[in-house]
């Protein structure tokens, strides 16, 4: 058995539009954030997703964020498990098989904490793996960032994939 490892990143800023934050909810992981401004995004913003779709477009090497996600959000697609979904396909496509997920998270708001639990069974549902294999982490960065001070998320991921020798 052979295995590879490859590491996404996406960030979003929050919406600045007092007409828009909150005309669609702030989705992380696949799980909503009630009561917090959305992410400035064509699609839901997932950045959780958005950063495990280009961890698995590192092994993959087709980029769906891009042209491909831009195509799927004029169709009128924007949830970003879909992305993440044909990420998937195409890793399945050159018989690979996730393995562990590891989610990095760095923001001051939403506080993850109480979420932690959900996002992982979110995670481990739409990566077809068990919950113990999907860690989740999250850091103010003591608020050294943009991101720390409260005006965005940004996420880094990492993915192990097996392959069949």
């Amino acid at each position: 058995m052979t295995f590879r490892f490859a590491v996404g990143q996406d960030s979003h800023a929050f919406e600045k539009s007092t007409e828009i934050m909150f005309a669609k909810p702030l989705v992380l992981g696949g799980v909503v954030f009630d009561g917090y401004p959305c992410l400035s995004a064509n699609s839901d913003g997932d950045v959780i997703l958005h950063a495990l779709t280009n961890a698995v477009s590192g092994i993959t090497c087709k980029n769906i964020l891009g042209k491909v996600a831009d195509d799927m959000c004029k169709r009128g697609i924007t949830d970003s498990a879909e992305y993440y979904r044909v990420a998937l396909k195409d890793l399945a496509a050159i018989g690979g098989r996730l393995v562990n997920i590891s989610v990095s998270v760095e923001a001051s708001r939403p506080k993850f904490a109480p979420k932690i639990d959900e996002i992982r069974r979110s995670l481990a549902v739409l990566s077809g793996l068990p919950e113990n294999a999907c860690g989740i982490t999250a850091t103010s960065g003591e608020r050294l960032t943009s991101f720390g001070r409260g005006l965005g998320i940004a996420v880094i991921a990492a993915v192990t994939v097996s392959f069949e020798d």
